[in-house]
């Protein structure tokens, strides 16, 4: 676990808020007995999860593809080639939505805006180097070069919800 007491705080502010607002249809799938609090949220969410991220094309079609998502400091960080479709779409329009399903056990779902981490022609987020140093030491340093094949995102999530209606299960099958 990587995130502070005030991120752990501000992650539960977003989960209860998320659920308030929903429909009435989704809270009577995803309530108080089958969710996660932002502190077992973040005991689950280890390592690199896929993702299913969804951009918007210039059309305004949808597109939804798979990214290495890693959940640190309370928030979704994902990386793609520049050259990427969905590098472009993301330039254009920050709006993103992604979602993070392991068979029934779990559900994270999230709709937010993304900061781009590593701007190859601007200055990286304060928190690149700290970043970068994860990601080097999760995937190698010698998997890209760094500054100029892969850019990376952080999602800043208005709204998440999480399904998971049996936490002894999922962390038994975590352990596994």
């Amino acid at each position: 676990m990587r995130e502070t007491r005030e991120e752990l705080k501000e992650l539960q502010a977003l989960l209860d808020a998320s659920l308030s607002r929903s429909t009435s249809h989704l809270r009577s799938i995803i309530n108080t007995e089958r969710t996660l609090t932002a502190e077992r949220l973040t005991q689950v969410l280890t390592g690199m999860r896929t993702l299913a991220l969804s951009t918007v094309t210039a059309k305004g079609e949808p597109r939804i593809s798979g990214v290495d998502g890693h959940f640190l400091h309370g928030k979704w960080h994902f990386g793609t080639a520049r050259g990427a479709a969905k590098a472009r779409h993301l330039a254009a329009r920050s709006a993103t939505s992604a979602a993070h399903m392991r068979g029934e056990d779990l559900g994270v779902f999230t709709h937010g805006t993304v900061e781009i981490l590593n701007p190859q022609d601007g200055e990286p987020a304060a928190d690149w180097p700290d970043l970068l140093a994860y990601f080097k030491d999760f995937y190698g340093d010698d998997l890209f070069d760094w500054d100029n094949d892969v850019v990376y995102y952080r999602l800043h999530p208005h709204w998440m919800s999480v399904y998971a209606p049996d936490f002894a299960k999922l962390t038994a099958a975590s352990q596994s």
